[in-house]
C-alpha cells in the first residue's frame, strides 16, 4: 500500500499530468496520419524529452507508443489507409464495414477493442510485478548476457524471408556501437584518428537518420493522393462497448496474445495480430465474415496491438533489454538520468515502476474520451499533404540532431543515416535490427566483460539455473529456424520436381499413375496385387 500511495505522488504533480495528456492526444494525432507513426515521433521527441525527469519523459514516449495505435485505426477503417504499419490488419475488416454504411460502428469497435487491450495487458503486469521483483534478483550479469542474445537471435529470426539480411543488419549496428573509446581500458576503436569518431556514434543521430529523416525522404519523393472522407452515419460511437462485451472470449484471447508477444522481443504486433485473427477465424461461428466487415476480426486485430506497448516494457524494465526500436529509443531516457532498468530498478525504485504502469492505465482512459468526442475533428487530420509532412518532419530531425551536442558533425552523420533508412524502406529491408543491434550489442559487451571475471571454462557460462534455461532457449530458437527453412526448401523443391515432370507427356504419366495409386481405387488395386502375388509365392 505504501508503495501505491508513493506512485499516486508521483502521478500527481503537474508536469506528469501534461505529459500524460500530451502522450495520449499527440499520440492519437501522430497515428492519424498515414506515413509518419511512433516511430518518427519519438525520434523527434527523444532530444528533447533529455531534460525532463525520467517520469516525465517516458510518460509523453510511452503515451506516443501506446495511443499511436488507436489514432491509426482512424485512416484505416475511413479512407482503407492504415495510419500506423501494426493497423494494416485493422483494414481487412474496418473498411468493408465502413463501406456498407457502418463507419461509426467500425469505429466505435475499434476504440473499444483498443482500450480493452490496453487495460487488459497494464493489470496483467500489475500483478506480475511481484513475480518480477522475485526473479529479477536471479539475473546476474551472465544471465543477461545471454538474454541480449536471446533478443538478438528473436529479432533475426522474427524476420523471416529475410532472416539473413536482418542477422547482417544486427551484426552492423554492434559494429556501429564498437567504434569510440572502449568502456574498461578507454583504447579507441575504430577511429581512424578522427576526432568525432572518439566519442562514437550516437543511438539518437542513428535514430533520427533511420526513422525520421528516411520517412521525411519517402514522403518527398511520394506524390498525394486524393483522399475522399466519409460522413460518419450509423450508431453513436459508444455502441462499441457493448458490442465488445458479446465477444469476451476473442477480446481476452486477443489480449493474452499481445501480452505474451510483447514480452518476447523481436516478435511485437504483427505476430500477435496475426495470432489471434487466425484463432478468431477459425473459432467463429461465421469464418467466412472474415475480411467483409467481421466484428470479431476487428476486435481481434486492435484488441492484440494495443496489448503489446505495455508487455513490450517487461524485459525493459526487468532486465534492461529492450525488444524493439521503441523501447531501445525509451532506455536512451533511463541512460541519461542515471536510471538503470534491470534487477535492482524492481528493489529499489518499485513505487516508479508502479507508477509507470498507473500511467499506463490513466492515458488508456484519456485517449477513449478524447476519441469518442472529437473524432469529427481528428477526420481532417488524414488529408495534410505528404510533401507539407515530409519538410516538417526534415526540420524537426535536424533541429533535434543538432540540439544533442551543437554538432554539425552529428547532422551529417544523420543525413548520412537517413539515406541508408532510405534505401532500405525502398528495398523492402528492415531497420529495425540496427538499433537493436546498436542497444543490445552494448549489453551484451559490458555484460560478457563482467561475467568473463568468475568463467574459468565454456560450461561456467551456463552452471546457472536460469543461465542454462536461457542457453537451451538460444538453442531451441536456432534449430527450430533451421528446421522451418529445410521444409520450406523442401516445398520449393518438390513444387519445381512436379512443375518439371508435368511439363513432359512421361511425366505426366508418371503423375497421374502416382496420383492414382493415393486413391481408393488405388489402394483396392494394390491390395488385389498383394493377394495375387501371396498366391503365386505360395505355390512354390
Amino acid at each position: 500500500m505504501d508503495i501505491f500511495l508513493s506512485a499516486l505522488d508521483i502521478l500527481m504533480r503537474w508536469d506528469v499530468a501534461l505529459a500524460l495528456l500530451v502522450g495520449s492526444v499527440g499520440g492519437v494525432l501522430i497515428g492519424a496520419i498515414p506515413g509518419v507513426g511512433p516511430a518518427v515521433a519519438i525520434a523527434i521527441l527523444l532530444p528533447a524529452t533529455f531534460s525532463m525527469d525520467p517520469i516525465v519523459g517516458l510518460t509523453v514516449l510511452l503515451g506516443i507508443y501506446g495511443s499511436s495505435m488507436y489514432g491509426g485505426s482512424i485512416p484505416a477503417i475511413l479512407i482503407n489507409t492504415p495510419g500506423t504499419a501494426v493497423n494494416a490488419l485493422t483494414t481487412y475488416d474496418g473498411y468493408p464495414m465502413t463501406s456498407r454504411g457502418e463507419p461509426k460502428r467500425a469505429l466505435s469497435l475499434a476504440y473499444s477493442s483498443s482500450f480493452f487491450g490496453g487495460i487488459f495487458s497494464v493489470l496483467c503486469l500489475i500483478l506480475f510485478a511481484p513475480v518480477l521483483a522475485k526473479v529479477a534478483p536471479m539475473f546476474g550479469s551472465r544471465e543477461i548476457f545471454l538474454a541480449a542474445l536471446l533478443g538478438i537471435v528473436l529479432v533475426v529470426v522474427a524476420h523471416r524471408g529475410q532472416s539473413l539480411i536482418a542477422g547482417a543488419l544486427a551484426c552492423f549496428g554492434i559494429f556501429l556501437q564498437t567504434i569510440g573509446m572502449e568502456p574498461v581500458k578507454y583504447s579507441q576503436r575504430y577511429t581512424f584518428d578522427q576526432p568525432f569518431l572518439q566519442s562514437g556514434i550516437n543511438l539518437i543521430v542513428v535514430v533520427l537518420g533511420l526513422f525520421a529523416l528516411s520517412q521525411a525522404f519517402v514522403l518527398l519523393t511520394t506524390e498525394d493522393e486524393k483522399i475522399r472522407t466519409t460522413k460518419l452515419r450509423g450508431g453513436g460511437l459508444f455502441q462499441g462497448l457493448r458490442e465488445l462485451a458479446r465477444h469476451p472470449r476473442v477480446a481476452t484471447v486477443s489480449a493474452s496474445f499481445g501480452v505474451l508477444m510483447g514480452m518476447i522481443p523481436g516478435v511485437g504486433e504483427f505476430t500477435a495480430q496475426f495470432m489471434s485473427y487466425t484463432y478468431a477465424q477459425r473459432t467463429s461461428k461465421r469464418p467466412q465474415d472474415f475480411g467483409r466487415g467481421s466484428s470479431e476480426g476487428l476486435i481481434a486485430a486492435e484488441t492484440s496491438n494495443n496489448a503489446v506497448p505495455a508487455a513490450a516494457m517487461v524485459p525493459l524494465l526487468a532486465l534492461g533489454i529492450p525488444g524493439e526500436a521503441l523501447t531501445a529509443m525509451m532506455l536512451s531516457v533511463f541512460y541519461v538520468h542515471n536510471v538503470v532498468p534491470g534487477p535492482a530498478l524492481f528493489q529499489n525504485d518499485m513505487d516508479f515502476v508502479v507508477a509507470l504502469y498507473m500511467a499506463l492505465l490513466i492515458l488508456n482512459v484519456l485517449v477513449l474520451i478524447f476519441l469518442l468526442f472529437a473524432t469529427r475533428s481528428l477526420i481532417q487530420v488524414v488529408k495534410i499533404p505528404n510533401r507539407f509532412l515530409g519538410v516538417c518532419i526534415l526540420a524537426l530531425s535536424f533541429v533535434g540532431v543538432y540540439s544533442l551536442r551543437n554538432s554539425a558533425t552529428d547532422c551529417v552523420l544523420a543525413a548520412v543515416f537517413g539515406l541508408v533508412g532510405y534505401v532500405l524502406k525502398r528495398l523492402s529491408l528492415p531497420s529495425v535490427p540496427i538499433i537493436l543491434g546498436m542497444v543490445l550489442g552494448g549489453i551484451m559487451e559490458v555484460k560478457l566483460r563482467a561475467g568473463m571475471a568468475r568463467v574459468k571454462s565454456p560450461l561456467d557460462m551456463i552452471d546457472r539455473p536460469v543461465s542454462f534455461i536461457l542457453f537451451l532457449i538460444i538453442v531451441a530458437v536456432l534449430v527450430m529456424h533451421v528446421r522451418r527453412i529445410w521444409l520450406e526448401r523442401r516445398e520449393v523443391k518438390e513444387a519445381e520436381w512436379q512443375f518439371k515432370r508435368r511439363s513432359t507427356s512421361f511425366g505426366a504419366m508418371l503423375l497421374r499413375r502416382r496420383s492414382s495409386f493415393l486413391t481408393e481405387r488405388g489402394k483396392l488395386v494394390r491390395a488385389r496385387r498383394l493377394e495375387w502375388f501371396r498366391r503365386l509365392t505360395g505355390l512354390f
